[in-house]
């Protein structure tokens, strides 16, 4: 049954790495005439797009399209041959608390064994979670993206799904929250230590010997140079670009739609049905819309243990996908 399933697996990542790469390039196009506008009350040099810049747009957002039609049908071959030729099951995996690399250690080899499973027809990835960082929460949207094309994935969250945590429900193929879950906080935050008034205060001199200029930036005991600003402000932009992708791509939302939820704010997911979420309900609920995915009625439900929560802190200079009520209590003091 599954002698072609890596090719289609294979085949399904390169058009999905093709549309990934045709919608960064629609969002530097678009930022880059967001550069180059300046207002009218100003007198300066102003920059005039080319007139082949709408057309180009069409063009890719056509090619975006049409790859993203090869892409379901694929994903389409690949979960009729996953389906249990018995009773389904069906998978719930928590993912709770902040986000940090234990919990990519813990949740990946569950996501990957449950997709080599030939007994699971489906999973609810069931998310409680104010984000964490950058990398671990990148390493499970991708895990979890991989496995929606095998098999359907519907997240939920009963509470909080917020930055990374809704970075990773949008990998899913529905998000389902209660009414009352705050969902959204799209956006990336980063936290530098300036420690330098307090060294000197105590008497503490830092001796640092380095092989580049750049190789102690975000150090806790100096400030950040306005060259090393600019650089920081740009990594921040190159995550939150990847971010609005996400989105864009797994709410199917056009840029402009994604980018005015964009402002790392939460809503309720009552207030945002049928743009952030998909629809409201309990988990009960959530695991019956898979099952109405799945055409299947009274599967074996199978929760998994979730990971064991570590002393997550945040111990130096990073960008976090955290929402930012959540940064001051996880900060380190003294």
């Amino acid at each position: 049954m599954r002698e072609n399933i890596w090719k289609y697996i294979a085949a399904v990542l390169v058009l999905l790495l093709a549309a990934s790469s045709v919608a960064v390039l629609l969002l530097y196009m678009q930022n880059s005439e967001l550069k180059g506008y300046h207002p009218s009350n100003v007198t300066t040099t102003v920059l005039v797009q080319g007139p082949n810049v709408t057309c180009n747009t069409t063009a890719y957002m056509l090619q975006i399209d049409e790859l993203q039609r090869q892409v379901d049908f694929l994903k389409a071959q690949l979960r009729e041959q996953n389906m249990p030729e018995g009773n389904a099951t069906i998978a719930v995996v928590p993912i709770f608390g902040l986000i940090d690399d234990y919990t990519a250690l813990s949740v990946i080899p569950t996501l990957r064994e449950i997709a080599k499973n030939d007994s699971i027809a489906g999973v609810v990835l069931w998310i409680e979670s104010p984000g964490g960082y950058v990398g671990p929460v990148r390493e499970i949207y991708s895990t979890v993206r991989k496995l929606n094309l095998v098999k359907p994935v519907v997240a939920y969250t009963g509470g909080i799904a917020a930055s990374g945590g809704y970075y990773i429900a949008v990998g899913a193929e529905e998000i389902i929250a209660d009414p009352l879950a705050e969902v959204g906080s799209i956006g990336v935050i980063y936290v530098h230590y300036n420690l330098q008034q307090n060294y000197e205060t105590n008497g503490i001199k830092v001796e640092v010997f380095k092989t580049g200029p750049y190789k102690d930036m975000g150090a806790e005991w100096r400030g950040l140079t306005d060259e090393e600003k600019a650089m920081i402000t740009e990594i921040v932009d190159t995550y939150f670009q990847g971010f609005l992708q996400a989105v864009s791509s797994g709410r199917n939302m056009g840029l402009n739609e994604t980018r005015e939820y964009a402002t790392g704010r939460t809503w309720f997911a009552m207030n945002v049905t049928g743009s952030l979420v998909d629809e409201t309900g309990d988990l009960d609920y959530a695991v019956s819309v898979l099952e109405d995915m799945l055409n299947v009625s009274n599967p074996r439900i199978v929760i998994y243990k979730g990971s064991t929560p570590s002393d997550f802190g945040i111990f130096g200079s990073t960008a976090l996908l955290l929402d930012p009520r959540y940064v001051s209590a996880y900060i380190k003091t003294g």
